[in-house]
């Protein structure tokens, strides 16, 4: 059946180029009504089981499900032993290893066609920019836009919807910095927000994919949603992440890399090590790393995020310009 002959259910669901998604086809749009999870445990889908494992450890310790998306050999290694995440905590000459198996909440993995984003209650995107525009992650990706299920992410670079909720920002000169754009084009901005990677993580080469070595523990730092619902989600992970203390041999201890939410569109960037006010300006340096990254995402997908000997690709002037311009213009 022509994509002409189906009836939309609304105008968001076609892209800017007048495609419309497979997954956005009356016949499939069939969105499940939003659970009442003011008293339960939240189930979360982390698209990106690399990176994706540090927020999951943290997520864990709230008794929450988490779900993630993967590749089969990595999905059915984290479904038979867990994941590993390795933290250095300052006073401590030995690190920290989280194993999932013995954390609180529950933690799966699956294929990027074995899941149902409308049955999670916040979805992350951990995965670096290019990988969303592959087979298989990409039909993904339209089914997490029309499911309107929170979406938070801590990719390599903001995301384009992100970027359109900047007032007085135009999004469309950005579009060259981005493998595939289009992919964006079906969000609604509102539903999307970012969270600053500011935590440093590597796949040591010598390990199984399922450890993860915290490399720098800092914050993850969250901007507000357009909507309540998914502020309310991200303020009670921030609590149930800052009450955690690890039993360790000299007794019970905080653990480094914290969740904070911040009520503002710009989530604030790390300057000499301490938070300053709220600002895109670094993401600039991001996008340009992940134009370099484009051409070795398998070897950043081997080791992890920020993985990237080659020489940066200089971002197109129109792009440069727009992420330094001045505050205020």
């Amino acid at each position: 059946m022509s994509h002409s002959k189906l009836t939309l259910t609304a105008s968001f669901l076609r892209r800017k180029d007048g495609s419309v998604p497979r997954n956005c086809l009356t016949k499939n749009f069939k969105p499940e009504p939003r659970r009442n999870f003011s008293m339960s445990n939240y189930n979360i889908l982390i698209l990106g089981a690399s990176y994706g494992s540090l927020l999951a450890s943290k997520i864990l310790f709230g008794g929450h499900s988490v779900k993630l998306v993967c590749l089969p050999a990595e999905a059915e290694l984290i479904n038979s032993e867990g994941f590993r995440v390795r933290i250095p905590v300052r006073g401590r000459d030995e690190q920290i290893e989280l194993d999932s198996r013995k954390l609180p909440g529950r933690v799966s993995a699956a294929g990027a066609t074995e899941v149902d984003p409308g049955a999670y209650d916040l979805i992350a995107l951990a995965m670096q920019e290019p990988q969303y525009g592959s087979p298989g992650v990409l039909e993904l990706m339209d089914a997490v836009a029309i499911s309107r299920v929170p979406c938070m992410s801590i990719m390599n670079m903001p995301p384009l919807p992100y970027m359109r909720r900047i007032p007085g920002l135009d999004s469309e000169p950005l579009k060259p910095a981005y493998t595939a754009p289009a992919v964006w084009d079906v969000f609604d901005p509102g539903a999307l927000t970012l969270c600053s990677p500011d935590p440093q993580a590597v796949r040591p080469p010598d390990e199984k994919v399922n450890v993860l070595q915290v490399t720098l523990p800092t914050n993850f730092k969250v901007a507000r949603f357009d909507s309540e619902e998914g502020n309310e989600i991200i303020r009670r992970l921030e609590k149930d992440i800052d009450a955690v203390r690890f039993d360790a041999p000299e007794g019970k201890i905080e653990l480094p890399v914290k969740l904070r939410f911040y009520d503002t569109v710009a989530s604030p960037r790390m300057e000499y090590g301490r938070p300053t006010r709220p600002s895109i300006v670094i993401w600039s340096t991001l996008a340009r790393s992940t134009t370099s990254c484009s051409t070795c995402a398998s070897n950043s997908a081997r080791h992890g995020r920020s993985w990237c000997r080659s020489r940066s690709t200089p971002l197109p002037p129109k792009v440069s310009r727009v992420l330094h311009r001045p505050r205020g213009r």
